[in-house]
């Protein structure tokens, strides 16, 4: 089976999606772990709290790989017949995927610098870790808004 452009460009797009926003997940939940684990070797019973404030950043994998998949389901890889698509479908497949890859990528990183700090505010008062997920969590707000603009856009292609 020989691959179209379109195809190529738009399977571009699913991969962006998946990968950017992977490894910004995977750097910001690193971050955090880092401080996290210092706070849990002076205070083993910290741990739930901080664990809580390392999966924060993790949200813009998922959000990724879903923006991914509803790539791979609307171009028909998933159900096994991938759909002739052209160049500007190609085109328009792979920039609905840019917001959710890059922004993913991003605020995964600041959300997970974010997080850390929340992490030094649960070392010192840890009756205050909801001002810590708070600030964490006002990050995820630019995740959210471009995995939706992401996923409103690939809907609103014709295919």
């Amino acid at each position: 089976m020989e691959l179209t452009y379109g195809q190529v460009l738009a399977l571009l797009g699913a991969a962006l999606a998946v990968l950017l926003p992977g490894i910004g997940s995977a750097k910001g939940v690193g971050i955090v772990g880092e401080s996290a684990a210092g706070v849990v070797t002076e205070d083993p019973g910290k741990f739930g709290q901080t664990l809580i404030l390392q999966a924060l950043p993790g949200t813009q994998g998922i959000y990724g790989l879903l923006t991914g998949f509803v790539i791979m389901q609307r171009i028909g890889i998933l159900g096994g017949k991938l759909l002739p698509l052209n160049l500007h479908q190609g085109l328009l497949i792979l920039a609905a995927a840019l917001p959710i890859a890059f922004v993913g990528l991003l605020s995964a990183i600041a959300q997970g610098r974010a997080a850390a700090a929340g992490v030094g505010i649960i070392a010192k008062r840890p009756e205050e870790l909801a001002k810590g997920i708070t600030y964490a969590a006002m990050v995820e707000t630019y995740a959210v808004l471009a995995l939706l603009a992401s996923i409103l856009m690939l809907f609103g292609i014709k295919l």
